[in-house]
């Protein structure tokens, strides 16, 4: 890239290689900007004849050529792109959504010289209208080389970013207590159901029972029956593992168990399964605050019916100390 003189009225739509100042220090235009027809007839108006603009050399894309270009590849899902100014191009989410990011992936781009891209971190919730990724350029240019070989990584391994939207989503809870359900109805109802609002869901299907193993396989096996979103199970005591009574009830429903002991605190002693492609989840005391625990952590990706695995929920350990 070069700086090239020109005169104003030749400067529409180019792009100005440096700040431009009034004479008392304020600026007027700055550098990077894309001149408009407006911007010539003012900077006429502060009597300027001539401006120092970019000219492309061989092997070079624009700034803005290029995170278009990389933002196309980089994402997919509910979202939308908008050119920014300064070389950016940024993603919003256009529904109710979860961000589901590759971070390896997003790693290896970022160690790149010309382009990088900031998200939101993976599982997060984004509501429509909300950004969700920044793709930026070096100042300027690109080498085509280096753009070519990001977009060839991205179409092979990508995308980076998905907006999966959250449409609708049905969730079961079912509350139990060794002695009276209701109890832990009464403990656990206001909280929990903040935490689904914040998520733009509600609790759809609402039991109780006893922690007794037979009860606890009848009230799951009539949630299941709906064929919810998912199930929460809001218990008052903290399992002793997969052999207590919640998770012998899950199993004989016939989940198959992702995983017990989550690596979040609040939150370590989750028990997660799967009956078919519904998740189910027992989450003890999650509810007794409404301060982040690993409900908060997984309930985004669950209610845009992404399944989750037994290792994502072991990679939540980095960044996993709420509280």
């Amino acid at each position: 890239m070069r700086a090239l003189s020109v005169h104003v009225s030749q400067a529409v739509g180019r792009v100005l290689s440096c700040t431009i100042y009034r004479p008392g220090g304020r600026k007027l235009l700055a550098k990077g900007h894309l001149i408009s027809e407006e911007d010539a007839r003012l900077l006429e108006s502060e009597g300027m004849q001539e401006v120092l603009v970019t000219e492309l050399e061989e092997g070079e894309v624009s700034e803005d050529e290029a995170v278009l270009a990389v933002a196309q590849e980089a994402g997919c899902g509910a979202m939308e792109i908008r050119l920014a100014p300064g070389g950016r191009a940024n993603l919003f989410a256009t529904a109710d959504c979860c961000v589901l990011v590759d971070e390896e992936l997003l790693r290896q781009i970022n160690c790149t010289a010309s382009i990088v891209i900031a998200t939101l971190a993976n599982f997060t919730y984004a509501r429509a209208g909300q950004r969700v990724a920044t793709v930026k350029s070096a100042p300027f240019v690109v080498p085509a080389d280096q753009l070519e070989a990001i977009v060839s990584i991205l179409r092979e391994r990508g995308p980076i970013l998905q907006a999966r939207p959250i449409w609708n989503p049905r969730v079961a809870v079912l509350y139990s207590d060794p002695v009276d359900p209701e109890k832990a109805r009464q403990q656990f109802d206001h909280i929990l159901r903040q935490k689904l609002e914040r998520l733009g869901a509600r609790a759809d299907y609402v039991l109780g029972c006893v922690e007794d193993e037979e009860i606890l396989v009848r009230r799951l096996d009539q949630l299941l029956r709906i064929k919810p979103t998912v199930v929460l199970i809001a218990s008052t005591t903290a399992p002793a593992g997969p052999d207590d009574p919640v998770g012998r009830a899950m199993r004989r429903v016939g989940c198959m168990l992702e995983k017990f002991l989550a690596p979040v605190e609040p939150g370590n002693l989750l028990l997660f399964g799967y009956k078919d492609e519904i998740p189910v989840v027992s989450a003890p005391g999650c509810y007794r605050s409404s301060k982040p625990n690993v409900v908060d952590l997984i309930l985004p990706p669950l209610l845009a019916r992404y399944r989750l695995s037994g290792w994502e929920i072991a990679c939540l350990g980095h960044g996993g100390l709420l509280a």
